[in-house]
């Protein structure tokens, strides 16, 4: 914004979005990849648009319903309307010889009513309540703050979605954004990890950050805070959104971290004993502890079925 410099960014990239439902760039599978090695110029399939990059034959954006009127000031419009496109019967697609110069601000030469996040989270609420069917829950798993946001008439927008005779969000979640895993068509258990009165907790961190414990703080119901929901799937995984618990050594007193899963990995491997109160690493006798989070987060030691820093209990919502 100072210069006006241009920057360019990777060529391997398309749209997406976790279950906070927060746009993001993936990186291209690497079978895509050797698919576009012959031919780099050709579209990119994205399931979701930056909404600031966007172009569409104006007679269909009329017929698709144009936006969302009742959102609000900004955020949200480009999931709706990528939830839409993809659908409704069409396609989004990059275009890799294409050029966009993005100025970004230092702040919004807008304000927002009740603040951006009220108005984000409105918006995106909006979104998921038109097109993601029962799918939505798991937005509301991982956000569930928005449970309580006012998100308005939607009535207008689910009968546009039977005039367009729209597929179902399975669908999507299927054809398009395949990447996109279902918490519960893999997980055995989702919801949070206690201690006590404390939770397993992210701490806001991604990957390659520690994790601690701090007061569940519950939304209401079993609906947990976003930064304490965690999902137990049938291989063993720890995860939270597309990021696993993670052993980064062998040797008692080793920080545990979230990194990006994969497949195969026996660091992110564990296994529920002493009556599904602990959680053992698959490779090694050794047990998620809390008894240094002050100073260090969350760690490993010798599992001792006696010891209170290595008991957890699991308030959890069953997954299918």
């Amino acid at each position: 914004m100072d210069n006006f410099e241009y920057i360019g960014t990777s060529a391997d990239l398309k749209g997406g979005f976790d279950w906070n439902l927060v746009f993001k760039w993936d990186y291209m599978t690497s079978e895509e990849r050797n698919k576009r090695a012959g031919n780099p110029i050709q579209p990119i399939r994205t399931p979701m648009i930056a909404g600031g990059l966007f172009s569409i034959e104006k007679k269909w954006f009329e017929e698709l319903g144009k936006y969302d009127k009742n959102m609000d000031v900004w955020g949200g419009e480009n999931l709706e309307i990528s939830f839409r496109v993809w659908q409704c019967h069409g396609s989004l697609e990059i275009i890799p010889c294409s050029r966009v110069g993005h100025v970004f601000r230092k702040q919004h030469p807008y304000t927002f009513p009740g603040g951006s996040g009220n108005v984000f989270a409105r918006n995106t609420r909006r979104a998921a309540e038109v097109w993601m069917d029962n799918y939505k829950e798991f937005y509301y798993a991982a956000v569930p703050s928005t449970k309580m946001v006012n998100f308005g008439d939607i009535s207008e927008r689910v009968e546009l979605r039977k005039k367009l005779s729209c597929k179902p969000f399975k669908w999507f979640l299927e054809n398009v954004y395949p990447e996109l895993k279902v918490p519960g068509h893999q997980d055995q258990a989702f919801g949070s990890i206690q201690q006590d009165n404390n939770c397993m907790d992210t701490l806001g961190n991604f990957a390659d950050g520690n994790l601690g414990i701090f007061p569940c703080h519950f939304a209401g119901g079993n609906q947990v805070n976003e930064n304490q929901e965690f999902s137990l799937t049938k291989e063993g995984f720890i995860r939270h959104l597309d990021l696993c618990v993670t052993l980064t050594g062998s040797m008692p007193g080793t920080v545990v971290k979230l990194f990006q899963c994969q497949e195969g990995n026996t660091l992110q491997i564990w296994e529920r004993i002493n009556s599904d109160t602990m959680l053992k690493s698959h490779n090694y006798d050794l047990c998620i502890d809390s008894q240094e989070v002050q100073m260090k987060g969350l760690i490993v030691n010798a599992c001792q079925p006696g010891s209170t820093s290595q008991k957890w209990s699991f308030a959890i919502s069953k997954g299918g």
